[in-house]
């Protein structure tokens, strides 16, 4: 396989991930998802950036792209990809993926919570990873990829990661370009 067609895999796997991700901070805000509750060591559990409406958006948006592209794969509108399922399969995988960067990213709330970060601190690597990798896990039970594809998009995601805050920033969506 071409390094073009493993990054076009790639990117094809896990972008409801990616959408998911973005949706829960566009469309976030309200009622955080740890309700204000405090941990054992008196600090808040998640904090505030993590919300029900921003949870139930990234899994709608995530899901949403994954129906489409089952359709558009399953129509042949696009070239070839290592994936050949229905649009159902594509709906499961693709809540999975949203699911798992989702969680990856109340993990990582969670972790700069424990360490003493505020909210909307930077944590390098973490921010940038903490929900490729939950992605990945979560939907590799049911869709196993390759160790390559896995490498490209730990070396992507955090350059597409900080592209996407940048332009989040300049576009008046985040408060801060990390």
């Amino acid at each position: 396989m071409s390094i073009i067609q493993l990054l076009y895999n790639s990117l094809i796997y896990i972008l409801p991930a990616y959408i998911a991700n973005a949706s829960a901070c566009i469309f976030g805000g309200g009622t955080p998802l740890d309700v204000g509750k405090k941990f054992i060591d008196g600090k808040r559990i998640i904090g505030n950036g993590v919300t029900y409406r921003g949870t139930f958006f990234g899994l709608l948006c995530g899901n949403i792209v994954a129906v489409l592209e089952g359709i558009i794969i399953n129509l042949n509108i696009v070239g070839n990809t290592a994936f050949y399922f229905n649009t159902f399969e594509w709906a499961y995988v693709g809540f999975l993926l949203s699911l798992g960067a989702l969680f990856g990213d109340m993990f990582g709330s969670f972790i700069k919570r424990r360490i003493g970060l505020a909210q909307g601190k930077p944590a390098p690597i973490l921010d940038q990873l903490g929900f490729i990798v939950f992605a990945i896990l979560f939907a590799y039970p049911v869709v196993p990829i390759s160790p390559d594809m896995i490498i490209v998009l730990l070396i992507i995601t955090p350059i597409i990661h900080l592209s996407a805050n940048v332009i989040a920033y300049k576009l008046g969506l985040k408060d801060v370009w990390w």
